[in-house]
């Protein structure tokens, strides 16, 4: 894994948020990444460099599936516009991603999105979608977001399990609330404030090996050999240390966590038919 690399693009989609980083081109790659906790979409060129996106704090899906169908798709709406006001350019293709062992929800993701103006050419899951980033050939994928732990486990370059339990970052925030006897929103605060994390990681620990348990149950550790994390929850500072210790393989991840499935989805948007024809990391870095 060339984590330099990684970190650099992911730098940059971070940097996206604020500035467009480079003009549009003629085709455009969009992710569009429904999460519970932010909705974020993520616009490529065609050679997978970040132009911009846009990311959102969100209350309208609970353990990956939309229970707000229409402040889902009035988020991703607003968020669109911006998007499209800041590059000046209209969208009208993506890609979206399901939390594993979701797809009876899949149709609701999609009309989502079409409900906002796009055309949803892709559908995968979150795992593989992070893998567009990471390409790895064998392993193990780990996608923690706000409401589900993911994995995808990957032989020889091909995803052979899938596998998603409703435990995510949200528990992580509903622990905290409890133990510190202070409201939901301010423990949400305390928890994404990396300054915070080495103080709140005791309290928040059981339930981090509670997901690290998620992932020994549905692998073989011998056989995986590494796991490598992303998604928001991944942020927390030692998480990579439980997993490591309660599994018993190495545990890796990047500076940024939260933005490597985003890219992913975005990187896969292209048709069933261009399938094969490239995607993954661009080598072309700027």
């Amino acid at each position: 894994m060339d984590w330099t690399a990684v970190n650099t693009y992911i730098e940059q989609v971070e940097r996206s948020e604020k500035q467009v980083l480079r003009p549009p081109g003629a085709r455009v790659k969009v992710g569009v990444d429904l999460g519970t906790a932010y909705i974020v979409i993520v616009a490529l060129d065609e050679d997978d460099n970040p132009i911009a996106c846009e990311k959102r704090a969100a209350n309208v899906l609970r353990d990956g599936v939309v229970v707000d169908y229409i402040g889902a798709r009035r988020i991703v709406g607003e968020l669109k516009a911006a998007l499209e006001a800041r590059i000046g350019r209209t969208l009208t293709q993506c890609a979206i991603a399901m939390p594993a062992g979701t797809e009876s929800s899949t149709k609701t993701h999609i009309y989502v999105a079409e409900g906002a103006g796009f055309e949803v050419v892709r559908v995968l899951d979150e795992p593989t979608a992070a893998n567009a980033l990471y390409r790895i050939s064998n392993g193990a994928i780990v996608d923690i977001g706000g409401g589900t732990t993911g994995l995808a486990v990957f032989r020889d370059g091909r995803v052979v399990r899938v596998a998603d339990e409703a435990t995510g970052g949200v528990h992580l925030t509903l622990v905290l609330s409890g133990h510190l006897g202070v409201a939901w929103e301010e423990a949400e605060r305390l928890k994404m404030e990396r300054a915070n994390h080495k103080k709140i990681l005791p309290i928040v620990t059981p339930v981090l090996e509670k997901m690290a348990s998620i992932v020994k149950n549905r692998i073989d550790a011998a056989e995986t050999g590494v796991l490598y994390l992303c998604g928001g929850t991944c942020c927390m500072t030692g998480i990579e240390q439980i997993f490591e210790k309660h599994i018993g393989i190495p545990v890796c991840k990047p500076a940024n966590p939260f933005l490597v499935t985003p890219a992913g989805i975005a990187m896969n948007c292209v048709m069933e038919s261009d399938i094969g024809e490239g995607g993954g990391l661009c080598s072309s870095q700027s």
